[in-house]
């Protein structure tokens, strides 16, 4: 409480600061009162309400679930990605930042008051099991989810290792929901795994944004490059699809290792000079060998960062299809002993100063992939414009604002029309107008 307290006051002798040139001090004052005894009526408003609950529910409710619920109303007015976490989940989400941890492997979104897959992580439980990117689950070992918070969703998925559960999946163009019986495991989560292909090209997939991914990739095309050899290395497929993000230094950290130097991305908050500005330190782990970046409706937040910022400085060319359009920064917020705030504290903005937010990063090469029969429509995500109270784009107005976009990825590498076009590309083997790109046309560095 002692460093919230600290934050309002901070930012209440900000606007003091600003507002007094223009107004006098006695009728700002005598209006910041006001809107302070208002804040007391409402507070006081809760604490009636509260007592009410107390004594007259049919049943004695516990006092930290009311306390609580309040708190997560609260946030999630605000967003879709503000929240509250408990001392568990709050240590959860520490351990699944660290790349390793207990659970399903699902990224979930609460979206009216459904629980919708934003990306399954690659070999986990969920993606062994055929869960997809789109999936609404609506029901926990038989519990409905409506009625659920997201986090109260979240720890019902967790568990002890080798402890089974049932998820009810309602899939776009399947009908009836079905079930879907998973085994809990340890996730380990090695988000970048990296291969050949044929004898000329360096493949690199980033499953998500951990404290591991910038060795990783390090340890990738360090590798990539002795095997194949320098003289032979055509360049390299970066695999961005169904990221959902992660750390933001991780992906400023990945995008200095094709950019060498320049801006990665810069923050913006509710002030007008609240603006971090964070660069590449490089240097160039590919001594500038060409780079595909493949990305999809599942790419989101972190994942765009690194694209936007390839895409602004010309360093790489994106292929695939429109970006899920995640442009906020949440902080993590410590409570004592009391778990920790996610809070949406600002927007992100790519070097040449756009925000994604709604709209996501639109490819230079739009290639569609051929999903199955059985999958049409399933594929599609509504991306962070279909989030209900998602923060609007600041740049444009909401007509502007841009849907999701399908985040199919076919299992066998000769079926993925995407990867094949980067290889084509890379290969000569078709020419386009965007690929390579000109440095020199790119964002001043």
């Amino acid at each position: 409480m002692r460093n919230l307290a600290l934050m309002l006051t901070g930012a209440a002798l900000g606007a003091l600061g600003t507002v007094a040139l223009t107004q006098s001090p006695v009728s700002f004052v005598g209006r910041a009162q006001a809107s302070l005894a208002d804040s007391y009526k409402q507070l006081n408003l809760f604490g009636d309400v509260f007592e009410r609950v107390r004594s007259d529910y049919v049943e004695q409710p516990e006092d930290g679930k009311l306390v609580e619920a309040a708190i997560n109303g609260m946030l999630t007015s605000l967003d879709p990605h503000s929240s509250y976490m408990d001392a568990k989940s709050f240590q959860d989400m520490q351990e699944q930042t660290k790349g390793e941890f207990g659970g399903l492997g699902i990224e979930v979104t609460m979206e009216d008051n459904a629980l919708k897959v934003v990306s399954p992580i690659d070999d986990s439980p969920a993606s062994k099991a055929g869960i997809l990117a789109g999936d609404v689950i609506t029901a926990l070992d038989g519990d409905a989810v409506q009625g659920m918070g997201m986090q109260q969703a979240v720890d019902k998925m967790r568990g002890a290792v080798n402890t089974p559960i049932t998820l009810k999946i309602l899939r776009a163009g399947k009908g009836a929901p079905f079930d879907v019986k998973l085994v809990r495991d340890i996730v380990k989560v090695a988000s970048v795994r990296d291969e050949k292909l044929g004898n000329d090209i360096g493949y690199i997939r980033i499953s998500q944004f951990t404290e591991q991914t910038f060795d990783g990739l390090k340890r990738s095309i360090d590798k990539l490059s002795k095997e194949i050899g320098p003289d032979k290395l055509k360049g390299f497929v970066i695999d961005l699809r169904n990221n959902p993000g992660g750390l933001l230094d991780q992906a400023v950290s990945v995008s200095g290792a094709f950019l060498g130097r320049g801006e990665v991305v810069s923050t913006r908050g509710r002030q007008a000079d609240d603006v971090q500005r964070f660069t590449a330190s490089g240097p160039d782990l590919t001594k500038g060998k060409p780079i595909v970046v493949l990305v999809n409706g599942g790419s989101a937040s972190a994942s765009e960062i690194v694209a936007g910022a390839l895409q602004d400085h010309k360093r790489a060319t994106i292929l695939g299809t429109r970006s899920f359009g995640k442009g906020s920064v949440q902080t993590i917020i410590p409570l004592q002993d009391n778990g920790a705030l996610r809070l949406t504290t600002a927007r992100y903005y790519t070097p040449s100063g756009r925000s994604i937010q709604a709209k996501g990063i639109e490819p230079e090469i739009v290639v569609q992939e051929n999903v199955p029969d059985d999958l049409k429509g399933s594929d599609q995500t509504k991306g962070e414009s279909g989030l209900k109270g998602h923060l609007a784009n600041p740049d444009a107005d909401n007509k502007s604002e841009e849907g999701g976009s399908s985040a199919y990825v076919p299992a066998n590498e000769k079926d993925d029309t995407q990867l094949n076009k980067a290889i084509d590309l890379l290969h000569g083997a078709q020419k386009s107008a965007y690929f390579p790109p000109d440095p020199k046309a790119g964002v001043p560095n």
